[in-house]
């Protein structure tokens, strides 16, 4: 998994600007006249270190394909064709 930390999209994600645009989207016909907001702000560290955190991660795991791959030549490795066509309606729908 890449994460781009430089993407033209997070540069357009301003704070101020997603304030305004959920502060600006109060509902319509409210009975108590008070308006609910919230504000959204990112720690510079903290996305830091998450980007940091994931870029450390490998994009393969190769103890996890590894361990399918001996599952499979083992003939351990099941599946389920009910499951699977259940899922595969199942996301169908979304």
């Amino acid at each position: 998994m890449k994460i781009e930390v430089n993407s033209p999209a997070a540069s357009q994600l301003s704070p101020d600007r997603v304030a305004k645009q959920v502060s600006n989207s109060g509902l319509a016909g409210t009975q108590s006249g008070t308006d609910d907001r919230t504000t959204f702000h990112s720690d510079s560290t903290s996305v830091q270190s998450l980007t940091t955190q994931a870029l450390n991660f490998p994009e393969i795991r190769q103890d996890k394909v590894d361990a399918l791959s001996q599952s499979v030549k083992s003939g351990e490795y099941q599946l389920d064709a009910t499951k699977i066509a259940g899922s595969i309606v199942e996301s169908e729908g979304k």
